[in-house]
């Protein structure tokens, strides 16, 4: 089923989990996935990392080459289908293939049965972008190729081309995209792709309820009408409080900071995150959001716990 679909009839949970690393089994996801399934999960989203440059040894050289630290998305999406019958949505990214190879992916995923994608740029680790004129560099560019699919338009000519059906999910930044100089300019972006053909937004993670409530707000000022998804995601310890902004350009609540830092155990610094995000979770579903996101980042332990905060246990 669509996202769209899916919320027409009601308020959504989704998950976003990563692929094993390079070399790794599936069978720590499964670990994890097997614990949480018995909460109403809608979705899982898949995500898929841009690649790193390294230096390959070889036996009379050494290259530079792109290396990606957690290949495997699609395969992975196939294997979450057939596994746990469920809607996957995995991520597609400008960077790290052309817009050649981008389409063969979204063939493969068409052809699997995906109706759901999510599109972002994507960064590569080293910060190096891709000088190649097939490459994109913009989201906004791989929402229209979609877009285009979804039309019958393929970047090869094809005789009795049949159009992909993708519902196209897109990220939304309520503290702003940290390469964009104000929120405002980030909202026209965000309205570019919905213009494109963007069909829902989830947000990078929030754990203030007014953040999410004023971007909503914004949004639909400007005229951004599609269903926007809050993220958040566990914190049950001091050390992530500190480490979260630095990586996600993201605040955390002083008051909430201030509770973290009185705890007086790991077990306690456990309890009241899950409480703090457990009220903003019931607070944005009371507020009207479609849903929530969680990001797990593979944490099942934690995103368990909240689930069963906002919940009940087993749904």
């Amino acid at each position: 089923m669509k996202v769209t679909e899916r919320i027409s009839k009601g308020q959504i949970l989704s998950i976003e989990i990563l692929p094993p690393s390079r070399g790794q089994s599936i069978d720590e996801i499964y670990q994890v996935l097997d614990s949480l399934m018995i909460f109403p999960i809608n979705f899982i989203n898949v995500t898929r990392h841009a690649p790193q440059m390294t230096y390959l040894e070889l036996s009379d050289r050494i290259i530079k080459v792109p290396k990606v630290k957690r290949p495997g998305t699609v395969g992975l999406t196939a294997a979450l289908m057939n596994r746990y019958k469920i809607d996957v949505v995995p991520h597609v990214l400008c960077f790290g293939m052309d817009k050649y190879q981008i389409e063969d992916m979204l063939i493969d995923l068409h052809l699997i049965g995906v109706e759901n994608v999510f599109v972002i740029r994507g960064e590569y680790e080293d910060s190096t972008e891709s000088e190649d004129k097939d490459t994109y560099k913009h989201a906004v560019d791989l929402v229209r190729q979609i877009s285009r699919m979804n039309n019958g338009e393929y970047l090869y000519p094809c005789e009795n081309a049949q159009p992909t059906d993708f519902c196209i999910g897109v990220a939304g930044y309520p503290e702003k995209h940290f390469e964009s100089p104000n929120l405002q300019e980030d909202l026209k972006h965000l309205k570019e792709k919905i213009d494109s053909g963007a069909n829902y937004v989830i947000t990078q993670m929030v754990f203030d309820f007014d953040v999410y409530r004023d971007f909503v707000e914004m949004s639909r000022e400007l005229g951004i009408k599609v269903p926007i998804i809050p993220g958040i995601k566990p914190i049950v310890n001091l050390k992530s409080i500190y480490s979260i902004p630095k990586k996600f350009f993201v605040n955390i609540p002083h008051a909430f900071l201030l509770q973290m830092q009185q705890a007086r155990s790991p077990k306690e610094e456990f309890e009241i995150g899950t409480k703090f995000m457990a009220k903003l979770a019931e607070r944005l579903l009371s507020f009207g959001a479609p849903g929530i996101h969680i990001f797990t980042m593979g944490k099942g332990q934690s995103t368990k716990a909240l689930m069963e905060a906002v919940f009940g246990r087993g749904g």
